[in-house]
């Protein structure tokens, strides 16, 4: 059984899949060897939800640059999807350097003083490019000085049998004596490229009686009349995977980026997701439970690792660790 520290844990996607022992789409994602002993978060809902669904040992909510090395446990992986607001494709404008892009550090400092077996580290796409890559080579930088050897890729969640399109790159850490001597780490073979799971899997109905998902005349009328190159109305086809959903899918609009359910197209009748449609687009399985209101279950939603896609990502770590 491998111990495992989760770092920037939310609310618990990440840990979920570390873990396993859940059914997603029918299917069931066996347990993997592995006990979650410590998880840490600032966001106090985050940690309430995690704690509801998890049996760690400790979960602290608090903020990891006040958090010392010697209060984390000795463990066998780390994990962490540390913040990536800075490093988002939406908004490149924003200071890659800023408090929040530099975080990475603070998971560098605690890899590189409690020296577990692997780290695994998630953030956007966006990161691998910013600055023309500056800022991914100083955070992979980071971390072999540590004592790892690196291995990352830009994943797509759907091709991990997610019904959304989700691409983030994974830094995956081998401790430079077992690197040595077990060879290099290989990323998971996608399970379901070229046959992504639909949007319907997470949305079995598309009319549903609660008025209040749904937009008004007015915000249907405002997209309508707004100028041509605008993005808007990105209503998802039930067929495909949904487009990515973020954090902020309580503030949803018909009127940008975000994606929406068209449910009627002579009624021009459009809403967003329920908290439990959006779970599922990110593969959550239905028994998990989320605390808070709903805005702050979107919160939580948005900014999680896909349970599936980490699930496959551990399955291989533990097996890599095994052979």
């Amino acid at each position: 059984m491998y111990s495992v520290v989760s770092l920037f844990s939310g609310c618990g996607g990440a840990d979920m899949g570390t873990v396993g022992g859940f059914i997603f789409n029918q299917k069931v994602y066996a347990n993997n060897p592995c006990k979650l002993i410590y998880a840490c978060d600032i966001d106090k809902k985050a940690t309430e939800t995690y704690q509801e669904n998890f049996t760690s040992d400790k979960v602290v909510c608090g903020d990891i640059c006040e958090i010392a090395s010697d209060e984390i446990p000795e463990c066998d992986i780390i994990t962490g999807g540390f913040p990536c607001q800075s490093f988002s494709t939406v908004n490149p404008t924003k200071d890659p350097f800023d408090d929040r892009a530099n975080l990475y550090k603070q998971m560098a400092r605690i890899v590189k003083d409690k020296q577990p077996k692997v780290f695994v580290a998630e953030n956007v796409k966006g990161m691998m490019t910013l600055h023309n890559g500056a800022i991914f080579k100083k955070v992979i930088e980071a971390f072999e000085n540590a004592g790892y050897k690196t291995f990352h890729s830009l994943v797509n969640a759907a091709d991990y049998g997610v019904p959304q399109k989700r691409e983030r790159v994974l830094i995956v850490g081998i401790r430079n004596d077992i690197w040595k001597a077990k060879g290099d780490y290989s990323f998971p073979t996608p399970t379901n490229s070229g046959n992504w799971v639909p949007l319907s899997v997470a949305v079995p109905e598309l009319e549903i009686d609660e008025q209040k998902y749904y937009f008004s005349e007015k915000a249907v009328q405002g997209m309508k009349n707004a100028k041509n190159n605008m993005k808007r109305g990105l209503a998802q086809s039930l067929d495909e995977p949904c487009l990515t959903v973020t954090s902020h899918l309580a503030k949803v609009s018909i009127n940008s980026r975000d994606p929406v359910l068209l449910v009627d197209p002579a009624k021009e009748l459009y809403r967003r997701f329920t908290p439990r449609e959006a779970a599922r687009i990110q593969s959550f399985p239905d028994t998990f439970r989320f605390v808070g209101s709903e805005a702050t279950a979107y919160r939580q939603i948005g900014n999680a690792i896909p349970p599936v896609l980490f699930w496959h990502i551990t399955k291989s770590i533990t097996e890599y660790l095994a052979r």
